[in-house]
């Protein structure tokens, strides 16, 4: 910069009313690539009113806005003792640097994306990360009004997220646990949030590239994100989800009896399996391929002290949740006929019907017909609005005894059928 320009630099600085101006000009300058447009200045003062007369030589006596089109501000910088200095060349001094066009910017921003993503592809060519980068660019793009910088910091969230996923060194591990491991923020991975949800989409995207087909769950659509998330060694539920067994032996994916399950048969005691375990298991077995169900935990435990050694028991408590439905695969595997017995009220008689439609198996009911629940009314009156689940009861078997929980409006349980 010149004594010259300088001076003119130093002219524009001295009034606000042409800070206004030229941020207005180098936005039209962004958008047609060269000092063109026209633009509008409102709320003028008196001074800046003076300001604009004295450049302009043009009366804008008593006007609160006015219209400046390029044109006119050449003319008038070319007429003042600036006239070397291009408007052009104005604007680069007053915004320190050169001014680009919008299809400059983009052109550069082309250019740093590809030096992004050429970095990132060549250090991740040795990871994980490394057979998923077409998974990657596809889910991580970067946002038009955001710095790219943003952009990076995500692929490298992505690449980390996939390099640490646990089912590389076939173990299983605890969303919360796997977050913090990664990001530092145990939360940081729950349902909802961003980074949530990017590592649902490129797990599911994994195993799509990997041909790994999970069975599309149409009759517990709930549960079809944890199986995803287990296909990859992450568990969204440890605590609760287990499932309590009697008389049952099972095999690890390996092949070999898992002795500790095994141990418990051998005592005839009652175990409890949680899925971190049950998901390292190929099949589970039962005495003569046969195992009875039940839905209630009180039912469970006297069944199994009244057992007599060739009997096998599952205690389902509630609502299934994977580790019912895991139990369910398992079991079907090794051909195991399922006598299943539930609750005899609008809630029971869905989980059953859709326990029945998700076993890929022989699959009865036991002590569910209307007769047992005669014997099993109890005095709890059902609500309107839990009864009216009674009318998505479809299966020929349970509607007689949904018909007539629709009649007397009280629930049956299953203590009353097993004292």
């Amino acid at each position: 910069m010149d004594h010259y320009e300088k001076e003119c630099l130093t002219y524009f600085q001295s009034d606000k009313i042409w800070d206004r101006i030229l941020k207005a000009f180098r936005k039209k300058y962004s958008s047609y690539a060269s000092f063109a447009g026209t633009i509008k200045i409102t709320g003028l003062s008196v001074q800046d009113i003076e300001t604009l007369e004295g450049f302009f030589c043009k009366n804008y006596h008593g006007k609160k806005s006015v219209s400046i089109s390029a044109s006119t501000f050449v003319k008038a910088l070319s007429a003042s003792k600036f006239d070397d200095v291009t408007a052009e060349r104005l604007l680069e001094l007053y915004f320190g640097g050169p001014i680009k066009g919008k299809k400059e910017k983009e052109a550069e921003r082309r250019k740093q994306c590809g030096k992004i993503w050429n970095d990132f592809s060549g250090k991740q060519e040795n990871t994980p990360a490394g057979q998923f980068l077409t998974i990657i660019k596809e889910e991580v793009k970067p946002a038009r009004k955001e710095p790219l910088e943003n952009w990076e910091i995500q692929l490298e969230l992505a690449a980390d997220m996939i390099n640490a996923l646990p089912f590389w060194s076939n173990r299983i591990e605890h969303l919360a646990i796997f977050a913090s491991r990664v990001t530092g923020n145990p939360h940081a991975f729950d349902a909802g949030t961003i980074s949530g949800n990017l590592l649902y989409r490129l797990i599911q995207r994994m195993n799509k590239d990997r041909q790994i087909v999970l069975p599309e769950n149409k009759v517990f659509p709930s549960l079809q994100r944890h199986r995803c998330y287990l296909s990859v060694g992450l568990m969204l539920d440890q605590v609760s989800n287990y499932m309590m067994f009697y008389g049952i032996s099972a095999r690890k994916k390996e092949g070999t009896v898992h002795a500790g399950i095994e141990g418990f048969l051998q005592e005839r005691e009652m175990v409890q399996i949680p899925l971190v375990v049950l998901a390292k298991c190929e099949k589970i077995e039962c005495p003569n391929h046969r195992i009875r169900i039940v839905e209630n935990p009180s039912i469970f435990a006297l069944l199994c002290a009244k057992a007599t050694g060739e009997e096998a028991y599952m205690c389902m408590n509630g609502q299934p949740r994977l580790s019912a439905l895991l139990s369910l695969e398992l079991l079907a595997k090794s051909d195991t006929k399922i006598y299943y017995a539930g609750d005899l009220d609008p809630e029971g008689l869905l989980i059953a019907q859709k326990l029945k439609k998700y076993y890929q198996g022989f699959f009865e009911y036991w002590h569910m017909t209307e007769e047992d629940y005669r014997k099993s009314r109890s005095e709890e009156v059902i609500s309107e609005k839990r009864l009216k689940i009674l009318d998505h009861i479809t299966d020929p078997e349970l509607r007689k005894v949904a018909d007539a929980v629709a009649k007397y409006k009280t629930a049956g349980y299953q203590e009353k059928i097993f004292e």
